[in-house]
């Protein structure tokens, strides 16, 4: 059967019955855990639920978020009155191959979850980027964390990989874009706890805080065609071998993806000064 399992994150699925099952109880668990265990604030929530529930027809969705815990993803979406258990309008995700997809009975589960798996360091042209692409292409929300790893110090947010980007750039329909800080996961699911562990549980009696901005804009075309420009003048680098795409060598791809990436890392940061901001 292979770990990736792509059959059982499929719709159709023996009914669907499958994933409405893992999805309602990882949306149970997600609203006890930031409802029930814990105090979850989130700012500007009526934005993202608008766009969950109400897209123009075939527009895709991605959110992109700071990565605190290894529960950003579902406690995040277990706020008060947002659709965590149902399985139709629930986020399809980037999850890392090495931890949710070590053996057949994890990656039956998060396959059943819309988890997508993604082999870090494995580049962004690696097989499941294109299984990311066709959900987008089917008007999908997907959400993604592109600093790649968890950092749970809250530090300016760093450099980002270029996926999401050329995610972004490739979709034949550009996505919506949606950025997220968060806050609190850190302490709930803390990287060192215990003999330097994560704990077995989510702590509780903790705040978390949710901060929702507005969507960016991107005009692909445009931005393809200053890449194509600012790539004459790009300095010598080591070559991916990466394939042209719409008469844009690596060198145009590059520009292009670092482009859309500082643009997500500075509205980002700005949200995160934000959401730390004393309020008077």
């Amino acid at each position: 059967m292979g770990r990736n399992m792509e059959w059982a994150g499929r719709e159709n699925h023996l009914g669907g019955l499958p994933r409405k099952t893992v999805i309602m109880a990882v949306g149970t668990f997600a609203k006890a855990v930031a409802i029930l265990l814990n105090s979850t604030s989130v700012h500007n929530a009526d934005t993202l639920l608008r766009l969950v529930r109400s897209r123009p027809p075939g527009v895709p969705l991605i959110t992109v978020s700071n990565h605190m815990s290894t529960l950003d993803d579902p406690v995040m979406w277990g706020f008060k009155g947002f659709p965590t258990c149902d399985a139709n309008l629930q986020r399809w995700v980037l999850a890392a191959e090495d931890i949710c997809f070590k053996n057949s009975v994890l990656s039956y589960f998060f396959r059943l979850g819309k988890c997508i798996p993604i082999t870090r360091g494995g580049g962004i042209y690696q097989e499941h980027m294109s299984e990311a692409l066709d959900r987008l292409s089917d008007g999908e929300w997907l959400h993604t964390f592109p600093q790649g790893k968890v950092y749970q110090e809250d530090e300016p947010i760093r450099r980002l990989k270029w996926g999401t980007a050329s995610l972004i750039a490739r979709a034949p329909v550009t996505p919506i874009v949606l950025p997220i800080i968060h806050h609190g996961f850190e302490k709930v699911m803390p990287e060192k706890y215990i003999f330097g562990r994560r704990p077995p549980f989510p702590l509780w009696n903790r705040d978390i805080k949710i901060t929702v901005g507005e969507p960016i804009e991107f005009d692909i075309t445009e931005l393809k065609q200053r890449a194509l420009s600012n790539s004459r003048n790009i300095s010598p680098f080591r070559s991916l071998g990466w394939s042209p795409i719409e008469r844009m060598d690596e060198a145009a791809q590059r520009c292009l993806y670092i482009d859309i990436s500082e643009r997500i890392r500075t509205v980002m940061e700005r949200l995160r000064a934000f959401s730390t901001k004393p309020k008077v």
